[in-house]
């Protein structure tokens, strides 16, 4: 790359020099070569050699500012230039390179000439902002202000979405702007065309404003939704009252009276928010209080999904949550964090569409409990997420899903027939366990017939050993019949073949503790930690030589230990030296388990060390959990 920085060709040498600055892990001294390169391409005369340097440079001041900050001079002529692009990619270099005492001018500079380009160099604008904010504290009030200036000029949805983000963003993380920022966004939505972002302020308002020195100051701004909006902001604005009803306590009667108006909405759903907080604030207990405004145990499509399964086998006595069987969110965790300054925001093009769509999880739990030989198993517990024994380029294709019973295991294998000249017929999976435990089989269910490309399930059911579940080791054997059939047609050849009997070998499959935790997350993770106290704690250190970064050390030990992150504390962001992990899940037995892991990087080996607390509520479950790294 070294040697393409001094090839004849622009292009060639633009692209050697990106190329340098995007190695991954690379150090700051390897790429001064490649910033000298696009120094010079800053005052070439042709556009897109500007444009292109502006851009990587804008990408590079991300994760190094200060080599960067070289090219300052050339950026700020930059800044007048015709072509508007090249201008705000300055400018937003600019602001991730420079000092406190340049913010005031750059933002006057921005404000010229933002309303002029498009709203995809805007989000960049917002971006470099948002970073400047939390760079710089004492220039939030200015930077605040300017984010709602832009966000009450004309712009698409995704523009608005990513100032309300920034906005909320500088509310978590720099508390003294909470007050004018929430006023801010009062503003914002008197004349707001997005209903999307209407709501969700709406909830802000509900959840922070009631905590501001001056709370009746919000109730105009919210009230005035009930008048003029759609019923869905209707809603939302309704809820919101509730929860300033329920937290400040001088202003209930009043609340009471504006939503026993809204008792009379045209729209069903307004009418039944306003009845349900009417009803709880007239009690005016603290239970009636807690019900507005303490969090669901689980989200809403969560709940949805277990009341479904709840159905199929309904548990004795009074339905509440406690009863419902535990359903996880089977989104994926992302344990990396791109930066959303990174070159795609700059050249316009959205990552959005660069993400594979997750399709819907099949819902194995349902299928099972149709099923009447595991009508007497009791309530299920979780169904663990299904495992690939089998490579993808192999005749038949075999996976396996765990359902896991208080005293029993159903393994339901999924095979698949990739073979357009056979039928599979009396199709099971043969499992011998190999590390001694006392497992007995009770119930091996076939499929009749696996026709060519599609999939059918066969179960094995396992009692559970006396002692638990702490580590157990089958090996597997697919067992079928295959009878010869028409690749066209898909009938039988001959009719009365009874078909040859054949074996198949698949991956063995293991049985650990993470299989018996349900990923589920706490709303507020400091508040359950001290509610769990630390009467079953155990505490432990772990090097993990085997991991080269934060990252992979993160995704590695949450599937370990089986638990889901909270409060975001999943994500890695980049170039981390430490970071944070908060944990939680529901063990077999409703057992609620906690774990605070702390990830640091080292100075001397880059090695990266582990320390890790967990609470439960038994001791044996915390060291069983610990035991899992």
């Amino acid at each position: 790359l070294g040697s393409c920085l001094r090839h004849k060709n622009e292009m060639v040498i633009y692209e050697a020099a990106r190329a340098m600055c995007r190695l991954p892990e690379v150090a700051s001294r390897d790429i001064l070569p490649a910033i000298t390169v696009l120094q010079l391409f800053l005052s070439s005369p042709k556009p897109t050699l500007r444009f292109a340097a502006a851009r990587t440079l804008n990408e590079v001041a991300i994760k190094y500012p200060g080599v960067v900050s070289k090219c300052n001079e050339d950026l700020e002529t930059l800044i007048g230039d015709s072509n508007r692009n090249i201008a705000t990619l300055a400018i937003t270099t600019l602001l991730k390179t420079g000092s406190e005492s340049s913010v005031d001018r750059l933002m006057k500079q921005i404000s010229n000439f933002i309303s002029d380009i498009a709203d995809e160099f805007k989000i960049v604008v917002v971006q470099a902002v948002r970073a400047l904010c939390l760079k710089f504290h004492s220039k939030s009030r200015i930077l605040l202000n300017f984010l709602s200036g832009i966000l009450r000029e004309e712009g698409g949805f995704e523009f608005k979405k990513v100032i309300v983000d920034t906005i909320l963003e500088l509310i978590e993380k720099i508390p003294e702007t909470k007050e004018p920022a929430l006023f801010h966004l009062c503003e914002f939505i008197e004349d707001c065309e997005f209903t999307q972002l209407s709501a969700r302020i709406l909830y802000l308002l509900g959840e922070e404003g009631p905590g501001c020195k001056h709370p009746a100051k919000f109730i105009r701004f919210i009230y005035n939704r009930i008048i003029l909006e759609n019923a869905h902001v209707r809603a939302a604005a309704v809820s919101a009252l509730g929860k300033f009803g329920a937290k400040v306590e001088s202003l209930t009667p009043s609340i009471i009276t504006l939503l026993t108006r809204s008792q009379l909405d045209e729209d069903d759903e307004v009418r039944d928010r306003a009845t349900f907080c009417l009803t709880l604030l007239r009690r005016g207990t603290d239970r009636s209080r807690a019900v507005l405004l303490d969090p669901l145990p689980m989200k809403p499509h969560l709940l949805l999904r277990s009341l479904e399964i709840y159905k199929l086998r309904p548990a004795p006595g009074p339905v509440s949550f406690d009863a419902l069987p535990i359903v996880e969110d089977n989104v994926p965790v992302i344990t990396t964090n791109e930066s959303a300054d990174g070159v795609d925001e700059i050249t316009g093009s959205s990552n959005r569409e660069a993400e594979s769509e997750i399709a819907a999880p099949q819902n194995y739990a349902e299928e099972l409990l149709k099923i009447p030989d595991f009508a007497e198993l009791g309530a299920l517990f979780r169904s663990v997420p299904p495992k690939e024994l089998t490579e993808s380029e192999t005749e038949y294709l075999v996976s396996c899903v765990k359902h896991i019973f208080p005293e029993h295991i159903v393994f339901q294998f999924n095979v698949t027939n990739t073979l357009d000249d056979q039928l599979l017929s009396n199709v099971e999976v043969v499992m011998e366990e190999t590390e001694g435990g006392e497992w007995e089989l009770m119930t091996t269910l076939q499929a009749e017939d696996i026709p060519y490309g599609v999939t059918k399930s066969t179960y094995v059911c396992y009692k559970t050993p006396e002692e638990g579940i702490h580590k157990a080791n089958f090996m597997n054997e697919l067992k079928f019949r295959t009878k010869i059939v028409d690749p066209n047609t898909g009938e039988l050849e001959d009719p009365d073949d009874e078909g040859d009997e054949e074996e198949f070998p698949v991956d063995d499959l293991e049985m650990n503790a993470a299989d018996l935790m349900a990923k589920v997350a706490v709303p507020n993770f400091r508040t359950a930690w001290g509610m769990i106290g630390d009467g079953a704690e155990v505490l432990d250190k772990f090097q993990l030589p085997q991991y080269k970064s934060l990252s992979e050390a993160v995704k590695a030990v949450v599937e370990f230990l089986g638990l889901e992150p909270c409060e975001g504390t999943g994500t890695v962001p980049s170039n981390a030296v430490g970071h944070t992990v908060f944990l939680s899940g529901v063990f077999l037995g409703g057992i609620k388990v906690l774990a605070r892991t702390l990830f640091s990087v080292s100075a001397s080996d880059n090695s990266i060390m582990l320390k890790i607390a967990i609470r439960s509520e038994d001791p044996s479950v915390s060291e069983l959990v610990l035991e899992c790294i």
